[in-house]
This record gives C-alpha cells, sequence and structure tokens, in this order.
C-alpha cells in the first residue's frame, strides 16, 4: 500500500497518504504493521487519575451529564476544532449528528465558537436546548461569583437544527450561515463526532463539493452501515484494488474495541463468555426466524453471572422473539463447550479490525487528496477509553507544518 515504512520504533501519529508510517517494527504482526498507528503522539498525565468519572481538563460545567468517555472526546476534539478554526479563518462550525449536543455546547460556550448543531432526532435536539439553558444557568451564577474567571454569554449557545442529512445530496440547512460576516464571505468548518456511517461521507462530500466549507475534522464510526457502493469505496485509487470489496463482517468488527478487548483476553475472567453466549443465540435466532440476519442484540447485563438458557431467552426478548420458544439444552451445553474455540475465532477476527478501518479511512483520506485538497489523519483520543480515535482533517488551503500544532494537548 501507498508509502509502506519500516520502523523500528513507534512511528509519528500524523498519517498522510503520500508517506504512511505504516511498520512497527519486524516482531509485529503483518496486520498490526500494516494499520495505522492509533497512539496520540503526545504524552501527558491521565486526566482521571484523581476521580476515574471527572476528566481534570474539562471545565466542571461541562461534565455534567456526560459520561468520561464523552468528557475526553469533546474536550480534545473540540480543542481541536478551535485551533483548525483559528488556522483557517472559519466564521462558523457546523457540528453534524450533534446528537444532545455534548461538543456543540463546550465549542460555543466553553471555546467561544459560533456553532450550529445538525441533528435528525427531534428528542435528542430538544433534550441539547434543555441543556445549553441549564448550562447558561450555570455559567451565569458562577460569573457573579466571580466574574474575572468566569464569562459567558448566551447568545454564544449553539443554534440547533433538526435535519436528517441526506448523504447522496447537499443539505441547505447545513450551509446556510448563522450570521453574515460583515467583511468576509462565510467560511464554514464542519465537524462530526463519531458520525455514523454514510454521515461521515456526507461531511466529506459537503467539504468537496461547497465553496463555503473551507475546513474538516470528521472522526467516523459504525463502518457496518456504510453502503457499498456509494460509502466506500470513495477513491479511485481504493476502487482498483483487486479484492477492494469489504463484507459486513469485516466492516461491522473494524468497530470493536481492541485495545480495550487485549486487557480482557490477558485477565481470562468469565466476562469473555459472552462470545459464546452470543453464538448460540444467534443459532436458535436462525432456527427461529432464517430470514432475521444481524440482528442487533441490546447489552444484557452481567452475562456471565447468567445460564446459558436464561440468556438466549433474553436475546430472544431483545430482538422481537418469543422468549418461551422452545430450547434445546443438549444442543446449548454442547455450543458452550465450544467457548474456548469462540474466543480464539473472535481474536483472529479481531486482529483484521485496525487494518480493515485503515484501509476505510485511507480511502477517505485518498479521496480528498486525489482533489486536491490537504489532508490527514490524527490520533487524538486514547483508544483505550475512545477506539474510534482517529480523525480527518482537511483544508482546501496548505497550512504546512500548522499540522502539527492540531496534535498537541491544551495544557
Amino acid at each position: 500500500m501507498a508509502g509502506s515504512t519500516g520502523w523500528t520504533k513507534p512511528p509519528p501519529a500524523r498519517h498522510t497518504a503520500a508517506g504512511n508510517a505504516w511498520g512497527r517494527g519486524s516482531d509485529q504482526s503483518t496486520a498490526w504493521a500494516l494499520a495505522f498507528t492509533r497512539t496520540p503522539g503526545f504524552q501527558s498525565p491521565s486526566e482521571f487519575q484523581e476521580n476515574s468519572s471527572q476528566s481534570s481538563r474539562l471545565p466542571a460545567p461541562f461534565r455534567k451529564h456526560v459520561r468520561p468517555k464523552k468528557q475526553h472526546e469533546i474536550r480534545r476534539l473540540g480543542e481541536l476544532v478551535k485551533k483548525l478554526s483559528d488556522l483557517t479563518g472559519c466564521t462558523q462550525v457546523v457540528d453534524v449528528g450533534s446528537g444532545q449536543g455534548h461538543l456543540s455546547r463546550f465549542m460555543a460556550l466553553g471555546l467561544g465558537m459560533m456553532v450550529k448543531s445538525i441533528e435528525g432526532d427531534q428528542q435528542l435536539v430538544e433534550r441539547a436546548q434543555h441543556l445549553d439553558w441549564e448550562l447558561v444557568q450555570t455559567l451565569e451564577k458562577e460569573a457573579k461569583r466571580n466574574p474575572q474567571v468566569v464569562q459567558t454569554s448566551p447568545h454564544l449557545c449553539p443554534h440547533h437544527v433538526v435535519r436528517w442529512v441526506d448523504p447522496t445530496s447537499l443539505c441547505e440547512d447545513l450551509l446556510q450561515p448563522l450570521e453574515c460576516p460583515p467583511l468576509d464571505r462565510t467560511r464554514l468548518l464542519l465537524t462530526g463526532l463519531h458520525a455514523c456511517g454514510d454521515l461521515s461521507v456526507a461531511l466529506l462530500r459537503h467539504f468537496s463539493c461547497c465553496p463555503e466549507v473551507v475546513a474538516l475534522a470528521s472522526v467516523g464510526c459504525c463502518y457496518m452501515k456504510l453502503s457499498t457502493p456509494g460509502g466506500y469505496p470513495l477513491s479511485q485509487w481504493v476502487a482498483g484494488l483487486p479484492g477492494y470489496k469489504l463484507p459486513y463482517r469485516l466492516r461491522e468488527g473494524a468497530c470493536h474495541a481492541l485495545e480495550e478487548y487485549a486487557e480482557r483476553l490477558q485477565r481470562a475472567g468469565p466476562a469473555l463468555r459472552t462470545h459464546c453466549y452470543r453464538a448460540a443465540l444467534e443459532t436458535v435466532i436462525r432456527q427461529a426466524q432464517p430470514e432475521l440476519r444481524r440482528p442487533g442484540v441490546q447489552g444484557i447485563p452481567r452475562v456471565h453471572e447468567l445460564k446459558i438458557e436464561e440468556y438466549v431467552q433474553r436475546g430472544l426478548q431483545r430482538v422481537g422473539l418469543d422468549p418461551q420458544t422452545p430450547l434445546n439444552l443438549a444442543t446449548l451445553q454442547a455450543h458452550l463447550a465450544q467457548e474456548n474455540r469462540v474466543v480464539a475465532f473472535f481474536s483472529l477476527a479481531l486482529l483484521l479490525a485496525p487494518l480493515v478501518e485503515t484501509l476505510i479511512l485511507l480511502d477517505r483520506l485518498l479521496y480528498l487528496q486525489e482533489q486536491g485538497f490537504h489532508a490527514e489523519l490524527l490520533p487524538i483520543f486514547n483508544p483505550k477509553l475512545s477506539p474510534r480515535n482517529l480523525v480527518l482533517i482537511a483544508t482546501k488551503n496548505p497550512l504546512g507544518q500548522a499540522f502539527s500544532a492540531l496534535e498537541t494537548e491544551e495544557s
């Protein structure tokens, strides 16, 4: 693949299509050597060292209602977007697939940017607006207590728009500016934190086609929901590769948490039984309703404490089937006897996950570079906290060495 180079020590975090650091030393597996590094290029003390649920690097008002993983993500991506916005002279940030607005709120009320949030779910938007109001009340109280430290302005709240973004066409609401700059035309920066499936592809297409959009910072997710073709491949280079197609199973596997699973393997605890239970449940589903493929089974708590028949009954209920479906207990116990083989198979499949993700993200990187844009991939999240941690950054004018400033941590 493009730019393959061997290394005897960890490569730099930044990736471009012309010079990718693929190697990790001869002692690493081939799949690992070919994948983009997922280790951020900076070292900093853990922000959860003092309190495992409260980031020491995110102001307290922005931590309310936000889990540790999301605290880490909105802080890191928000700070990167702020730097990129300043470097490219953007007048407005558009957060696509904004959900409850945690990232938008931090960028607007925490970092002082003008932010528009695009979300298709009306209930999520209403929740985001309520959280905006709640945060403004908190910040105003703090400003009264300590006006020299806390400064806030309600007009900086994100502007929320309810709109489904069609990956195949441009969204006018997305491009409409909140305020017209008096001396310069609108310059937009698009961002999406774990924009699902084709939504990440829509961001790339808006960036490519719209002159108002001058910068992009996108973290993708849910690769199994990509349309193929359509959402993958995008670049001419990947489309020209023999065997470039990625079936659903490979794309779904690329979404797993490799670092967290490696720790689970080292602990070798009973939680690994989940994979065997899920495989057994799948055989029962196929027998009960053969046409039901890839059903999403919502999380069942403390799986390893359940008998296999109890797990199967709960799983059937979660996919809309009769939990009282007759079960062959002897067959289920035979499946359970294969637990070690199932774990081994899952582990081998997971070894390919970083490589599959690399191919998908490389395709997006090349798609932008083939059109003459400037794009790089940076690992900005701790992969143990946030497995999908590579952000695709793109600009329409070269930034040169300024890209390196985006990788650094704020003090």
